[in-house]
C-alpha cells in the first residue's frame, strides 16, 4: 500500500504540508493577537500611570475627614457627659444650700418663739410679783402713806 492509498487518494505529505501551513497561519494570527494585546495593555498601563491620582488623594482626604468627625463626636459625647456631671454637682450644691437656708430659718423661728415666750413669762412674773393690782395701786399708796403717819 502506498501513502496515496492510505490517505484516500491524497498523499500524506501534501496533507501534512497543508496542516503545517494551516498551523503556521494560526500561529501567525495568534502571535499577532498576543502582540496587539500586549501593546494595548502597555498603552493602558502607561495612560493609567501618567494620569493624576485623584482617587488616592480623595481616599486619604476622606479617611482624615472620617477621623476628624469621629474625634469631634467623641469630644461632644465626653463634653455632654461631663456637663451632665457638672450639672448634677451644681444641683446637689443647690439642694444643700437650700437645706441650710431652711435650717437657719427654722432656728431663727425657734429663737423668736423662745424670746416671745421669755417676754411673756417676764410679764407674767412682773404681774404676779405685785402685791396689789395696778388698778388698786393709787389706793395702796394712800394706805402706805397712812401707815407712816
Amino acid at each position: 500500500m502506498s501513502t496515496e492509498d492510505k490517505a484516500g487518494g491524497v498523499s500524506a505529505v501534501s496533507k501534512f504540508a497543508d496542516e503545517t501551513a494551516l498551523n503556521v497561519e494560526l500561529d501567525v494570527e495568534v502571535d499577532e493577537a498576543i502582540r496587539d494585546f500586549r501593546l494595548s495593555v502597555h498603552a493602558w498601563s502607561e495612560a493609567a500611570y501618567s494620569r493624576p491620582r485623584v482617587a488616592a488623594e480623595q481616599g486619604r482626604s476622606r479617611s482624615w475627614r472620617l477621623a476628624v468627625v469621629w474625634a469631634l463626636g467623641c469630644v461632644l459625647v465626653v463634653g455632654g457627659v461631663s456637663t451632665g456631671g457638672v450639672y448634677e454637682h451644681h444641683q446637689r450644691e443647690m439642694r444643700i444650700a437650700v437645706a441650710r437656708a431652711a435650717e437657719q430659718q427654722r432656728q431663727a423661728a425657734q429663737e423668736r418663739a423662745r424670746q416671745e415666750e421669755e417676754d411673756l413669762l417676764a410679764k407674767v412674773d412682773s404681774d404676779v410679783s405685785r402685791e396689789v393690782p395696778s388698778a388698786m395701786e393709787p389706793l395702796a399708796q394712800l394706805m402706805a402713806g397712812d401707815v407712816t403717819q
